[in-house]
């Protein structure tokens, strides 16, 4: 017996619903069980949709279900996924603790290798483009590290992170309120005629060519940023030096505010804390820990200025080099917003 249609529709208003729809197969669809509803046989309305009456007689059980929407073709489930919750749940352990070189060949995990892991561990093959989406449900992605020297001792940044000096502190010692301390980072950059190459879009299967100088000449960009204000100091000098960076702390404390008191943090560098160091009245030095370069966002802001304005490029001259970096430092001081963006650092602004 043919199933019958429900009885909260009719024909009028499945056609009206076929003139309003922009899914042409939902629109001849609805019209075939329109003209059920008028007293046509399933042999009829089969003809009119242009199916088998068994198709016909799917459309129904569809239409009963959901109503005209049921009749929408569904994007196709697909093959179900050969990873399960123990494979995912390894997948996760192992980008958590990294690839052993001696062990897995490689020094960091590619798609491909995470494919091949897979395989040897648990018997299961998947294409590079489903262990992609894998990684990213799991929620990883591909991100820029940051750096950390091999020697440092353990646990001496996080040290650093709880026991530095209170802004409270430095306000009292200093004669200012405590909103009045501006935290800025200092660091200085090698910029020479042996210039870094970057990755470049490229077709695929071509080997992209960047011009490489061998020459020697360099110049030393010191910078230093203010990341929650959004703002940076900077000079462009031949040597990296005591004297250089006096001249670099009476730049940072001409850009601090005028009643305000900075908090300069920055390596333990001779030229940073040497006795002969004129440092600034409104300016209080706190040295990070040793070999703790992670510390410092300014790291990064080298890191921003060489992958974006100072790479794959040839310097004809020193006064080349030092155009160029004065017109990347100047670039940075105009976008406030990209020196929050990479400076600001939870742990500096709980002071």
């Amino acid at each position: 017996m043919p199933i019958p249609l429900r009885a909260d529709f009719d024909a009028a208003g499945l056609r009206a619903a076929a003139r309003r729809t922009k899914d042409a197969v939902q629109a001849r669809r609805l019209l075939a069980l329109a003209a059920i509803y008028d007293g046509a046989s399933r042999t009829e309305a089969a003809r009119v949709g242009g199916v088998t009456v068994q198709i016909v007689r799917d459309w129904v059980v569809r239409f009963n279900a959901e109503g005209p929407a049921g009749l929408v073709d569904r994007k196709a489930p697909g093959q179900a996924s050969r990873l399960t919750s123990t494979h995912r749940a390894a997948l996760a352990a192992v980008l958590e603790s990294g690839p052993i070189p001696a062990v897995h060949g490689v020094v960091r995990w590619r798609l491909v290798d995470l494919c091949q892991w897979l395989w040897e561990e648990h018997r299961v093959t998947a294409a590079k483009q489903t262990m992609s989406r894998e990684v990213r449900a799991l929620g990883y992605r591909k991100l820029s590290a940051r750096p950390r020297h091999h020697a440092q001792a353990e646990g001496a940044a996080d040290l650093f992170k709880r026991a530095s000096p209170r802004l409270d502190e430095v306000a009292r010692e200093n004669g200012v309120a405590a909103r009045d301390i501006e935290i800025w980072f200092a660091d200085e950059a090698r910029i020479g005629q042996k210039n870094k190459m970057t990755r470049r879009w490229a077709r695929r299967g071509t080997r992209p060519v960047a011009l490489s100088d061998q020459r020697t000449a360099s110049t030393y960009i010191f910078g230093a940023i203010c990341p929650k204000e959004g703002k940076a100091a900077g000079l462009v000098l031949p040597h990296c030096n005591t004297a250089a960076m006096s001249l670099h702390l009476a730049e940072v404390a001409a850009a601090v505010a005028p009643g305000a008191h900075a908090v300069l943090l920055l390596d333990q560098a001779g030229w940073h804390l040497s006795d002969r160091l004129e440092v600034p009245s409104n300016i209080t030095l706190i040295p990070l820990p040793p070999k703790c370069p992670e510390l410092n966002p300014v790291e990064n802001t080298w890191q921003f200025m060489r992958d974006n304005w100072l790479s794959n490029r040839v310097f004809r001259c020193y006064d080349d080099i030092v155009d160029h970096c004065c017109r990347a430092w100047n670039r940075l001081v105009e976008q406030p917003w990209t020196i929050m963006s990479i400076g600001l650092r939870d742990w500096a602004h709980r002071f």
